[in-house]
């Protein structure tokens, strides 16, 4: 297996998904956290599995101390221990007004004044902190409460509860500490989506291990007005995690029906088909996902009805099953007067 190959390919693809949904509607989403968002999480994934970081350095092309000071940017700030820098330059502009990046400089003498421009630059990009002026005469001031709930209005509309839901339902049980990095909210937003979840009874809290959050199903409904972004990184997910199943090559042991084999039970398969007007399979193809909608909301539902009978038992396994459809025009060279 070529995996340079298929790491470049799939950074491209997901790129292309980036794009289009910062974009969607006419939105320009910030972007400016991304890059140490994907570095961040890609350093904390390779460390979960075991990798050192002179090989995670060598994985990424930097001499092991560039790496060491990338990370330090986003990790804890010499100032201010305890604290990100990105975390302790926030908190000091929350509460000092406007202030000079020569202030802010002498503030965090004891940290590197590249990463600290850096995080000026993010927070600012961000849309947490304004700026005016430019180079040693930019004056800074952090948005206000009223700004950034304006602001997260603008961003999240109202998908926030059904993207906290999936989130829940995915990954539960699940503490609030877990879902703060993985869902990427603030605080005071998350535990607002936590509570209305909870009172809706879409999702549940129990006090094991110092609270955690579960739920028993996730549903958007077809034509729904909310719930998009949810759908989205549902489906997203599903493929994600099917991937990581076939290169890991594990499955659960379960007795199998007869006929049916283990390599048969994970995985995934993707079929396309050349069609036009009049051809006499194109109703046939098109219906393709109709048709899987309707079989498996079916089987969905005869299985939460025999589960809701007589309760989950202490150890299962849940099988997630994805579908997409997509339709792309394609015209002949000679169409194109070629």
């Amino acid at each position: 297996m070529n995996v340079p190959l298929l790491i470049g390919a799939i950074v491209r693809q997901t790129t292309v998904l980036i794009a289009e949904l910062a974009t969607t509607g006419g939105v320009r989403a910030p972007l400016a956290q991304v890059a140490d968002q994907v570095f961040g999480d890609l350093v904390r994934e390779l460390e979960r599995q075991g990798v050192s970081r002179k090989v995670s350095a060598d994985m990424f092309g930097m001499t092991l101390r560039s790496y060491q000071r990338r990370i330090q940017r986003l990790g804890e700030s010499n100032t201010e221990r305890g604290r990100s820098l990105w975390e302790a330059v926030l908190a000091y502009l929350q509460g000092s007004g406007a202030v000079t990046r020569g202030q802010v400089l002498a503030r965090f003498h004891r940290d590197d004044e590249a990463q600290l421009r850096g995080v000026l630059h993010d927070l600012t990009e961000s849309g947490l902190v304004f700026a005016s002026g430019t180079a040693a005469d930019s004056v800074y001031r952090a948005a206000s409460e009223d700004e950034l709930g304006t602001l997260r209005r603008v961003r999240r509309g109202e998908s926030l509860d059904e993207l906290v839901w999936v989130i829940v339902y995915r990954e539960g049980p699940v503490s609030r500490e877990a879902l703060l990095p993985l869902g990427g909210l603030a605080p005071d937003e998350l535990d607002a989506a936590l509570e209305r979840l909870c009172k809706d009874g879409r999702i549940v809290r129990s006090e094991r291990n110092g609270g955690q959050y579960s739920a028993t199903s996730f549903v958007v409904p077809l034509g729904s007005p909310v719930g998009f972004e949810a759908a989205v990184f549902d489906q997203f997910q599903a493929m994600v995690r099917t991937i990581i199943g076939r290169l890991r090559g594990a499955a659960p042991e379960l007795d199998l029906p007869q006929g049916l084999e283990a390599r048969e039970t994970m995985g995934g398969s993707t079929y396309s088909f050349d069609l036009w007007s009049g051809h006499p399979h194109v109703h046939e193809a098109l219906g393709l996902l109709a048709e899987y909608r309707r079989r498996v909301g079916e089987l969905r539902e005869k299985i939460e009805t025999y589960n809701a009978s007589v309760g989950l038992p202490p150890s299962f396994v849940r099988v997630t099953s994805y579908a997409g459809q997509s339709i792309l025009q394609h015209d002949s060279a000679e169409d194109n007067g070629a």
